[in-house]
């Protein structure tokens, strides 16, 4: 630190204090992929997050006050007994290109590891190019295409 100012942020486990900064956050993230959100569906989320409902999230904190959010679980695979699955990312755009982003999918890995977890994948539109400059740093693109069957 530097007089009071943090220099990469501090990784924890949500808690209920973040709630307020979470939505925020969730909103944000929801919004940027055009992602039709009730509040009762944030509600329910967030709920799950704290309630260890299988789905994990994390925080990132710069000068105490929340600026990103992952969320993430684990599953089986027909080829693995684990993988993990990054599920959302989200970096407050003011505090973009500050290393947060890194620092959360680092910490996820850090958990997945810990877990046993054969491997960690995530998702993301192909017009993302500033989080895909990210990611092709931090990890290998596969090429995989990803479709989806709706069932309702």
């Amino acid at each position: 630190m530097i007089g009071d100012r943090q220099l990469s942020p501090r990784i924890a486990p949500l808690s209920g204090s973040d709630h307020e900064r979470w939505l925020a956050l969730a909103r944000g993230y929801k919004a940027f992929y055009k992602t039709a959100t009730t509040d009762a569906e944030y509600e329910r989320a967030w709920k799950r997050i704290l309630g260890e409902d299988g789905i994990n999230g994390l925080g990132a904190h710069l000068d105490g006050r929340l600026v990103g959010i992952t969320h993430f679980l684990f599953h089986t695979a027909t080829w693995a007994e684990q993988v993990c699955y990054l599920q959302d990312l989200f970096v407050d755009p003011e505090f973009r290109d500050r290393g947060v982003a890194r620092a959360l999918i680092e910490a996820v890995g850090k958990a997945a590891r810990e877990r046993g977890a054969a491997k960690m994948y995530w998702h993301t539109h192909d017009h993302n190019a500033t989080a895909r400059a990210l990611y092709d740093k931090v990890a290998k693109h596969n090429h995989f295409i990803r479709y989806d069957y709706t069932l309702a």
